[in-house]
């Protein structure tokens, strides 16, 4: 298991940041944005990351599926709002990855919204077994 990052990301590299636009159907009753548009953005920025590396990140023997996601509300999104959401390697194991986030409003990096981890496990899809990260993912975190 290989230590990337430091847990606060605060001064990380990010891997990724991706540029989200709060959409209107995104607000709750309270209008703010609804805690489940949090995951849905978190989403984005990893497929995103994912489809930008130069390599394979998965194939029929080897797919990613989130095994845990904690996430930290900071503070309510509110309508219009433009988001940096940054993706940080915090751990990589043998078929894992711990990939820390931050959701920040794109114009004030210090006004964060949101901040956590998920845990990402490459398995393979006919056994439901652990498959080995694959290389393109691992070069692509020890790199950031």
């Amino acid at each position: 298991m290989t230590t990337v990052s430091n847990d606060s990301n605060a001064t990380a590299t990010p891997l990724h940041t991706a540029s989200i636009s709060v959409r209107w159907r995104d607000l709750d009753a309270f209008n703010h944005v609804n805690n489940s548009s949090y995951l849905t953005f978190l989403e984005e920025s990893r497929l995103q990351w994912l489809q930008h590396l130069g390599g394979n990140w998965m194939d029929e023997h080897c797919v990613p599926v989130m095994a845990a996601s904690q996430i930290n509300y900071r503070l309510p999104i509110e309508w219009p709002a433009q988001l940096s959401v940054e993706l940080y390697c915090s751990r990589m194991g043998n078929s894992s990855m711990t990939i820390g986030h931050r959701i920040v409003d794109a114009a004030d990096a210090g006004k964060l919204y949101c901040d956590g981890h998920v845990v990402m496990v490459w398995m393979d899809p006919a056994t439901g077994k652990a498959a080995a990260l694959p290389q393109a993912v691992r070069e692509a975190a020890a790199t950031a």
